[in-house]
């Protein structure tokens, strides 16, 4: 099966969804504003290597447990949101498309749905407590998530604003750098 790789946050959305998803319930939910302080402390628990990055986002997810309906909360981001998609992808047919994201898989449904690409996988979150169900879908955890879900395939483009995701990037026959709204292509094959 062929297919195509892309990262989603800066890379086919402008900016980072999951932040802009929580200024967005801050906006809606004040009392969100209650967990900022435990936020910001896992935050720096993380970065002097006390806290795995999974265990970070689930004290920045735990603003979920705030939000009435989580499933309608993200149709509304997403109604609002939308227009952050970059042209480049929207341009492009998705039906070979595979979407690897850190970012929670119950955020970015909507949004595939529409643009009707092929699969996505994600983080998988607890939409009601912000725990995570598995490691935070990330670098190499992106590779054993692909090839969990689908056993073979052959990535013909594959797309990133981040090295984070080198290991995806290595897979495909083409590879593409995201900077803003330029795709810079790269040839991780051409010593080989």
């Amino acid at each position: 099966m062929k297919v195509n790789l892309y990262d989603f946050d800066k890379t086919i959305y402008q900016g980072d969804s999951s932040t802009d998803f929580f200024f967005f319930a801050l906006m809606k939910y004040p009392r969100i504003v209650k967990r900022i302080p435990r936020i910001i402390g896992s935050a720096i628990l993380y970065k002097l290597g006390k806290k795995s990055k999974t265990e970070m986002k689930e004290v920045n997810f735990s603003f979920l447990q705030d939000i009435p309906d989580v499933n309608q909360f993200v149709l509304n981001f997403w109604e609002s949101h939308a227009c952050y998609m970059k042209d480049f992808y929207l341009e492009k047919d998705h039906k070979q498309d595979i979407i690897i994201s850190a970012s929670p898989e119950f955020l970015l449904e909507p949004m595939t749905k529409d643009l009707k690409v092929m699969d996505l996988i994600g983080s998988k979150v607890d939409k009601k407590t912000g725990k995570f169900k598995g490691l935070n879908c990330h670098g190499e955890e992106k590779i054993k998530r692909l090839y969990k879900k689908h056993k073979a395939v052959t990535v013909i483009e594959a797309y990133s604003d981040s090295h984070s995701d080198d290991p995806m990037l290595k897979l495909a026959k083409k590879a593409y750098y995201v900077k803003g709204k330029k795709c810079i292509p790269l040839d991780f094959h051409k010593n080989m």
